[in-house]
């Protein structure tokens, strides 16, 4: 690996990885499979993300727009310092400048993600499942095309791969997460989804509580999401070896989620889905020691079109 221009020390990537502990557990678990080439710049890059959704986060629900919109542009100053190689005095500014000169990290993947938070701050809702997959692209698409690029798996057909994880894990989170989002007055599921199952989006908030319509939604979110997971597993060949087993294992455990909401009748208004520590073990065991596709499957999903709402990443990464 070359020498970056970018110098960051020791320290500042013992702090990312603190922010990552810290931040994510699962997270943090995960890339204790991946190998130290991989995992270092990995945190600084969670760590920068971390910081991001933070200052963001910070502001609180009732924010006026005008602020979230500072912050978000502040953001987007900062990041084009450390793109320039003139970071701010922050180790995870430091960590972030090094690993996006080193790594020939593209911005744009990092710029798409803080637009991503700009939409959460200004409590944006989506109509369609396209529109949803728009906003999943660029807080999860962009983690997945970001870890992919750090793993050395440059080629469009494994940045695809990677994007179709990183959406189909954010569709897992929103289909998780629907009674805790309603707590705080936000919606994900795609609003002509809702309508046509015959709920009124804004008298569901009001008043939120599950029912079998809900259900259907829900289980068809996570079918498109299972479609995804598919597509993804054909991508882990195309990883170095020494990183497959780390993204199947996160690919194995999120879409077990979709299972454990599937199991209690697609209900997760009344409670959240949790994979327990043992069927976490066992699912990073199978990561470990099986074959993520079989090879007419890999051929099958290797090769399929990115998602439309990806393809800014993939031309980012030319």
């Amino acid at each position: 690996m070359h020498r970056s221009s970018v110098e960051a020390s020791a320290a500042d990537f013992a702090a990312c990885r603190a922010l990552l502990r810290k931040g994510s557990k699962s997270f943090a678990a995960a890339a204790l499979l991946l190998p130290p080439r991989v995992r270092e710049p990995a945190a600084a890059f969670y760590a920068f993300c971390r910081v991001a959704d933070d200052a963001v986060d910070e502001l609180g629900e009732h924010a006026p727009p005008s602020a979230a919109a500072a912050a978000v542009a502040a953001l987007r100053e900062r990041l084009a310092r450390a793109a320039a190689g003139a970071p701010d005095d922050s180790p995870v500014d430091r960590a972030l400048a090094h690993v996006m000169a080193e790594h020939k990290l593209p911005r744009a993947f990092v710029e798409g993600l803080l637009e991503g938070l700009a939409w959460d701050a200004e409590g944006r809702r989506y109509e369609t499942l396209s529109e949803l997959n728009a906003y999943a692209a660029r807080v999860a698409g962009t983690v997945g095309a970001t870890m992919s690029t750090l793993m050395g798996a440059r080629g469009p057909d494994a940045l695809a791969r990677a994007c179709d994880l990183g959406v189909a894990m954010q569709l897992t989170n929103i289909a998780r997460d629907i009674g805790e989002d309603a707590q705080r007055g936000r919606i994900y599921l795609p609003l002509a989804w809702l309508r046509e199952a015959g709920i009124e989006p804004d008298a569901w908030l009001a008043r939120p509580a599950f029912d079998d319509r809900l259900g259907r939604v829900v289980a068809r979110l996570l079918a498109e999401a299972e479609v995804l997971y598919r597509r993804a597993g054909a991508g882990i060949p195309m990883l170095p070896r020494d990183c497959r087993a780390a993204i199947q294992a996160a690919r194995l455990i999120y879409a077990d989620i979709g299972r454990v909401i599937a199991r209690r009748g697609f209900d997760s208004v009344s409670a959240r889905a949790v994979v327990s520590p043992g069927r976490k073990a066992w699912l990073v065991l199978q990561a470990l020691v099986r074959s993520p596709v079989a090879p007419e499957e890999a051929r099958e999903h290797g090769a399929a079109p990115p998602l439309d709402e990806v393809r800014f990443l993939l031309e980012a990464a030319r």
